[in-house]
């Protein structure tokens, strides 16, 4: 099908995928203390829910970016929203928390389908750098809208309906995407179309998920455990198998000498140690909101609006400065924006006033819109449109990865010191088992016992954990920074200078 829709057209239905399949992590996020009452899911529950998302997304995501080349980007796109809005509608009435994870691992099989041709569509409507630089900008805004709208929008569903009512929404706008795309979307795809890269698909897959899903198990199990050492080694075996194969096949599904471009490398960087931050900063602050100052679910989401529109000004303010100051000035700012942020919000207590709050979340937001923005449109630069759906989908995983890490690592930190407050707190055993699966559990033994002694000394180690889970946060960021303003070139090479390629002729979806 050929169109001759706009490109604004185009972009606008491209933001409202990247907005609809985010909104499913940030709208999780608010529901995530509605889960603890209304399913009975612990910590590790509640991990699960939001991981089992990305560990789907993240182990397929390289996969489904190259048979998006191959086959065709706006059938991709479309087929990755209806599993997504099918496996939303089912997620919406599930029963207990294993079952909300197994549909949430679809959901996140249908997103790595979609996700990674947003990015490569736009490489393909938007040819020239800065045109280019301009839609990835809102491409990355979109991101904080959902980051904004997501927990406001929630919050009020959740105080008028039950919790499953967050994903419904997600499913509707899913159903009215998948319309938009049909009739404004062009598509695209590699015209050499290769062979078909079946080992590489398959170890990509496996590798990616085998790493990730020993990064969200290793809080519980040990990170110097013997089960988390063999996972991390058959992941980095597996990994090593595919670059192996990637350099001897003739057709491969990722050209790995690409990552000997610096430019690639550190703007991939990057985004990972943003995304790490990032992330686990998004899981520890909605439950400080509601467990620690008492906000309801609505008020939670609105207090969230600063980060969110920090985000999305600076993610197309850094776009353009990164054109016209280079990458590497505009990604180690941000970098180290999101690092002070941290440190600052190191300092909360339970009786910090909002407006300091709100202004540790704007330079946080600030930093996050000035990296990861201008670094995706560095990645996107650098591969050829013929390409770009492993392009994107390399982009994508970086963030995933950094995402997961984030949430498993600060998580990690953060109840390993929730929990041995509560063992040093002199309690009896039974209060203590029950109260360390999560500060929403402790708040439910101190309304049961009537001992306030439970709670307070909960919130105080879960402050603990949050001060201690951002300086973490922040010492990655300043690493980030380091290792960008060394190695990230300020400006496109000669080879990068060159466009991506000329667009690929709409072909049949």
């Amino acid at each position: 099908m050929r169109t001759s829709s706009s490109p604004r057209a185009v972009l606008a239905v491209l933001c409202l995928a990247v907005f609809t399949i985010n909104l499913a992590t940030t709208i999780t996020n608010i529901a995530l203390p509605t889960l603890v009452a209304e399913l009975d899911a612990s910590t590790r529950d509640l991990l699960w829910i939001v991981d089992g998302y990305n560990l789907a997304f993240a182990a397929l995501v390289l996969a489904m970016g190259s048979l998006s080349d191959r086959f065709g980007r706006r059938g991709a796109l479309v087929a990755g929203l209806a599993v997504y809005l099918a496996a939303n509608l089912a997620s919406a009435w599930a029963g207990s928390p294993d079952v909300l994870v197994a549909f949430r691992v679809v959901a996140g099989i249908g997103a790595a389908m979609g996700f990674p041709t947003t990015l490569s569509i736009i490489s393909n409507v938007f040819p020239d750098r800065r045109e280019r630089a301009r839609a990835i900008g809102l491409w990355g805004a979109s991101t904080g809208i959902s980051i904004a709208l997501g927990p406001i929008v929630g919050g009020a569903l959740l105080e008028q309906f039950w919790w499953g009512s967050t994903f419904v929404l997600c499913a509707g706008l899913a159903a009215v995407t998948i319309v938009l795309a049909l009739a404004l979307v062009p598509t695209s795809a590699d015209p050499t179309t290769p062979r078909l890269d079946l080992v590489g698909l398959t170890l990509s897959t496996a590798g990616l998920g085998a790493l990730v899903y020993t990064i969200i198990e290793a809080p519980e199990r040990g990170w110097g455990s013997g089960t988390s050492l063999t996972g991390f080694a058959v992941a980095v075996a597996i990994l090593a198998a595919f670059t192996w194969w990637e350099r001897r096949t003739d057709d491969p599904m990722l050209d790995v000498r690409l990552f000997a471009n610096l430019r690639f490398t550190a703007a991939s960087g990057a985004v990972t140690f943003a995304f790490f931050a990032l992330f686990g900063f998004i899981f520890l602050v909605t439950q400080y909101f509601q467990f620690i100052l008492q906000y309801g679910v609505l008020e939670a989401g609105l207090r969230q609006i600063p980060v969110a529109l920090a985000v999305a000004v600076t993610s197309v303010v850094g776009t353009a400065l990164a054109v016209r100051l280079g990458a590497k000035a505009v990604v180690t700012t941000g970098l180290l924006l999101l690092a002070g942020g941290y440190v600052w919000i190191s300092t909360v207590q339970s009786d910090t006033g909002y407006l300091a709050i709100a202004l540790q979340m704007v330079m946080v937001g600030a930093g996050m819109g000035l990296t990861s923005a201008p670094a995706t449109e560095a990645i996107m630069g650098v591969v050829p449109a013929a390409k770009a759906g492993i392009g994107s989908a390399v982009n994508d995983a970086t963030r995933e990865l950094g995402g997961t890490l984030g949430v498993a690592v600060i998580g990690s930190v953060a109840l390993s010191f929730y929990r041995d407050a509560l063992a040093s707190s002199g309690l009896p055993d039974g209060i203590v088992s029950t109260a360390q699966e999560s500060l929403g559990a402790a708040g439910a033994v101190a309304r049961a016992t009537g001992d306030a002694t439970v709670l307070a000394v909960a919130q105080d180690g879960f402050l603990d954990g949050l001060q201690a889970g951002c300086l973490v946060a922040a010492g990655v960021a300043v690493v980030g920074a380091v290792l960008v303003a060394r190695y990230l070139p300020a400006h496109p090479g000669q080879e990068d200078q060159q466009e991506p390629a000329t667009p690929t002729v709409p072909a049949a979806a």
